[in-house]
């Protein structure tokens, strides 16, 4: 209850602070912001909200970065070719990576991939569904 208090407390605070600034003026270490793109970045943050974790896992304990690249094949396919067709096919990368699907992206890879389905089946479900979300934001 004391962290939410002082949550609110806070953002209070910075809506007082910030009610007279002008919203065009930025100091000199801060970019203008684009309002088009802040809604854009908003909008991919709610659309993925575990994306942040999905990215230390995948560059992580996942060791997908290792095989995975954004749009370039190297021992596995890209992301955005993986995403482009999970998309496609209404499919989930995580029931994927849960091994309770069938590879449908490169079916010939399988061998290479089961490898690391020790690592994906061992993470929790939330964990799964992070690394999808944040392979899905990353598409355009």
């Amino acid at each position: 209850m004391k962290k939410i208090y002082v949550f609110c407390m806070l953002t209070l605070a910075s809506s007082i602070i910030s009610c007279g600034s002008d919203p065009k003026k930025t100091d000199n270490n801060s970019p203008e912001v684009n309002p088009e793109t802040t809604v854009e970045e908003t909008k991919t943050k709610a659309d993925f909200p575990l994306a942040e974790q999905g990215k230390a896992l995948f560059e992580g304990e996942g060791t997908c970065v290792a095989c995975h690249k954004l749009d370039t094949k190297v021992v596995g396919p890209s992301i955005q070719e993986i995403v482009a067709i999970y998309k496609a096919k209404n499919a989930s990368i995580a029931t994927f990576l849960n091994e309770a699907s069938e590879p449908i992206v490169d079916p010939s890879q399988y061998s290479i991939m089961k490898a690391n389905f020790a690592i994906t089946k061992n993470m929790k479900p939330e964990q799964r569904l992070a690394l999808e979300q944040y392979m899905m934001s990353l598409a355009p």
